[in-house]
């Protein structure tokens, strides 16, 4: 029987389902979620992060849709009750510079994931999140910090499995 993964979701994926500006990455998101969120192919996880990132949208008709899609799938809400691990991770990341200290929350995003034990964190985010050189960074910060599971920051893209 196949592992079912544990994935959580940055703010960036949920909105690139109303990204008419980007209709590849849009297109791909749909899928996403359709196909693989809505049928439970992964545990699907947010935090309390996502939410105020959610609450920070200035159109008002475009943060109702953003919280009616975590209303509409199969998404959970992760604990962040490990809160002095979770920030003592994510100073890290900034301290050593591989998430910009103006960029607190998604050195938070990936401390509530490794914390936590999920697999991947999906997003859209390639400058300080979805990319292979921040993840071999945080790798190394992770297991100097004796969090040895494995742990991928990756694309929806990346999680599409038609098998």
């Amino acid at each position: 029987m196949d592992k079912i993964y544990k994935i959580y979701l940055d703010t960036s994926v949920i909105n690139f389902l109303f990204a008419d500006d980007a209709p590849e990455k849009k297109e791909i998101t749909i899928d996403f979620f359709e196909n693989f969120i809505k049928k439970n192919k992964y545990l699907t996880y947010i935090s309390g992060l996502v939410i105020e990132e959610i609450q920070q949208t200035k159109n008002l008709d475009k943060r109702k849709s953003l919280l009616e899609i975590i209303e509409k799938y199969p998404i959970d809400f992760i604990s962040t009750d490990k809160t002095d691990e979770i920030e003592y991770l994510a100073n890290k990341y900034i301290e050593e510079k591989i998430i910009p200290e103006k960029k607190f929350m998604d050195a938070y995003h990936i401390a509530v994931c490794v914390v936590n034990g999920i697999d991947y964190l999906v997003s859209w985010n390639y400058k300080h999140l979805a990319n292979i050189q921040k993840e071999r960074q945080v790798k190394i910060i992770n297991l100097s910090n004796n969090y040895f599971r494995e742990f991928r920051l990756i694309t929806p893209l990346e999680l599409l499995n038609y098998e």
